[in-house]
């Protein structure tokens, strides 16, 4: 049997293909390191021992650094710390004075500190309504009065609050009739 004259050209064709492909693979795997690392950590010694792990044992680092990388990304943990204070923020509105902005209990009818009404009584059911409601949802009443005049009086302010105004007497007896 007789090989043919360019064999070495063909095996040096794909030796120098399969060299090629291990190269780029060898390489991919290297900078998919270095991005997913720097994707998961600030610190710059993992940064580097990940990317060195990866460069030196080639696959088999690659398998140690996939079980001992951090878990989540960075962009993971942003968005899990933004939701947590996105919660928390919205806790805090629920259980504050919407006018000294201190704490307070869900069930206070009126702020401790300054007095403010929070809920009122449905005149119909006798049930809490907030303030901000214009119906009743527990009978369907509509309250008469309006809700964002209630202010809290305090004995020190006897001369500021308002008293109501009247006719004056001389309007009262003139009887005039519309044209």
């Amino acid at each position: 049997m007789q090989l043919p004259a360019n064999l070495n050209v063909y095996i040096s064709a794909i030796l120098f293909i399969l060299g090629a492909y291990l190269f780029a693979l060898y390489a991919g795997l290297i900078i998919w390191t270095f991005r997913d690392i720097h994707a998961r950590t600030r610190d710059i010694l993992a940064q580097i021992m990940a990317v060195l792990l990866v460069t030196i044992f080639n696959v088999p680092g690659l398998l140690i650094y996939i079980l001992i990388r951090p878990r989540t990304t960075l962009a993971e943990n942003y968005e899990r710390d933004l939701a947590e204070e996105s919660v928390l923020h919205e806790l805090e509105q629920l259980q504050a004075c919407p006018n000294c902005q201190l704490r307070i209990e869900p069930d206070y009818i009126v702020c401790p500190s300054c007095r403010k009404p929070l809920k009122v009584r449905c005149e119909s059911c006798e049930r809490l309504m907030h303030l901000d409601w214009s119906i009743c949802p527990y009978c369907g009443h509509t309250p008469e009065q309006v809700h964002d005049e209630l202010e809290p009086e305090h004995d020190h302010d006897q001369f500021n609050r308002r008293k109501p105004r009247s006719e004056p007497e001389h309007l009262q007896t003139l009887d005039l009739d519309p044209l």
